[in-house]
């Protein structure tokens, strides 16, 4: 049964930062580019980070560009998104997604977990 568990969500003053966690059970995460999506009340799902499979290519939404860092650990079968310098246009639903390098259609996603950036 594949599972993505998103951890770390919460409420953060600006400038402040926050981890997110990805459990990732199930499938062989190894073989799997990870990323980061984020949607906001009354707007559509975007793309924030993406990490791949073999090389660790990292990809970033410009608004997020030298703020945020993914990362991934393999042996653990979690994927991390470091945020810094947070910013209210930052809240949002945070959602887990894994891709099989090859096999795009094996495409799986986590519950979410809320951001709220607010003094």
């Amino acid at each position: 049964q594949v599972q993505l568990v998103e951890s770390g969500g919460g409420l953060v003053q600006p400038g402040g930062s926050l981890r997110l966690s990805c459990a990732a059970s199930g499938f062989t995460f190894s073989n799997y580019a990870m990323s980061w999506y984020r949607q906001a009340p009354g707007k559509e799902r975007e793309m924030v980070a993406t990490i791949t499979s073999i090389i660790e290519k990292t990809t970033y939404a410009d608004s997020v560009k030298g703020r945020f860092t993914i990362s991934r650990d393999n042996g653990k079968n979690t994927v991390y998104l470091q945020m810094n310098s947070l910013k209210p246009e930052d809240t949002a639903v945070y959602y887990c997604n894994a891709v099989h390098w090859r096999l795009t259609e094996l495409n799986y996603w986590g519950q979410g977990t809320q951001v709220t950036v607010s003094s």
